[in-house]
């Protein structure tokens, strides 16, 4: 049995900052906007690789939690402690170059790290951690 990724999903706090940072800094495809309520959901993903996605949604927009957790989660969203993501490439400085140019905010530059692998880290606009790997 062969089990793939399909979608992992990404708190935004603001849909046209999140679509300016995967579509414009990291080169993602917008293949998704979906509108509701006044809350947008927008689905990207790397070209060239229509089965992998990454939704980025509005985290008040789930039913299920209270205010004191949709409080916790804006409050960790601000520290960049409540999601990341680990993405890869062949081509690390061209991809920090290409992230650096915008407004992204810089959290590392790229750096061989002791545990045996070259990466870079950026924090999104709604403060998620994306780190980028260099691959070898």
């Amino acid at each position: 049995m062969e089990i793939t990724i399909y979608s992992s999903f990404l708190p935004h706090d603001d849909a046209e900052a999140a679509l300016a940072f995967y579509r414009d800094a990291l080169g993602f495809e917008l293949r998704k906007d979906v509108g509701y309520n006044g809350l947008r959901w927008l689905t990207v993903g790397p070209v060239g690789q229509p089965g992998t996605s990454i939704v980025l949604h509005p985290p008040a927009a789930d039913p299920g939690i209270t205010e004191d957790e949709r409080r916790t989660i804006a409050e960790m969203m601000a520290k960049g402690t409540y999601a990341s993501l680990l993405l890869a490439t062949e081509d690390l400085d061209g991809a920090f170059e290409r992230v650096q140019a915008t407004d992204a905010e810089v959290v590392q530059e790229p750096t061989d790290q002791p545990y045996g692998v070259r990466d870079c880290a950026f924090r999104d606009p709604a403060g998620n951690m994306v780190r980028i790997q260099e691959v070898r």
